[in-house]
């Protein structure tokens, strides 16, 4: 999808334009994280909103620590991980785990997610490879995708059969729940 290919390489210009190292530790308040016991998220690179504060976080609360590894099909599976950058080796520019997959997908209780941006009922716009679209669709747990200040739209983004929405948008100071009728 051409206008999909574009919108994305347009989100990334204006990531680069504006971007400043903020946190997202406020989302740590929410319900769903607090109560949590295994929540799957990410190391952030470049541009992407940072989750060094907030894994570090998750692991002073007891929390199981999931992160995504990518597979040769671009599918992710996903890895219990000890918190250990010595554990981590690049994939590209993305930090992945050397560690144990985690196959009991129905205990995950969060999924931490980025973005490019995130419209108005919870549709994501990822980097365009569809591996967390894949990833997400075969678990039931509460999605949260992280964006920068500007990066929720009302603007209804281009959507594929394949997109799994987020039920929350994340910025450095808000937290936006998407009620889809569930």
């Amino acid at each position: 999808m051409q206008s999909k290919r574009n919108l994305r390489a347009q989100l990334r210009r204006d990531r680069e334009l504006a971007y400043t190292p903020e946190s997202w530790l406020h989302i740590l308040q929410s319900r769903e994280i607090e109560n949590a016991k295994i929540v799957a998220t990410y190391v952030s690179y470049g541009t992407e909103p940072q989750t060094f504060d907030i894994n570090e976080a998750l692991f002073r609360e007891g929390k199981t620590v999931l992160l995504p590894r990518t597979l040769k099909d671009k599918d992710i599976e996903w890895v219990i991980w000890d918190g250990s950058q010595s554990t981590l080796r690049k994939n590209g520019k993305v930090p992945e785990p050397t560690g144990e997959i985690f196959k009991k997908l129905e205990e995950i209780s969060v999924v931490i997610v980025p973005a490019l941006c995130i419209d108005g009922v919870g549709n994501r716009m990822g980097q365009g490879g569809g591996s967390y679209d894949r990833a997400l669709a075969r678990v039931s747990a509460w999605k949260v995708g992280l964006v920068g200040a500007n990066e929720i739209t009302q603007q209804q983004l281009p959507v594929e059969i394949h997109d799994q929405p987020v039920d929350a948008a994340a910025t450095p100071n808000l937290l936006l729940r998407f009620n889809r009728g569930s």
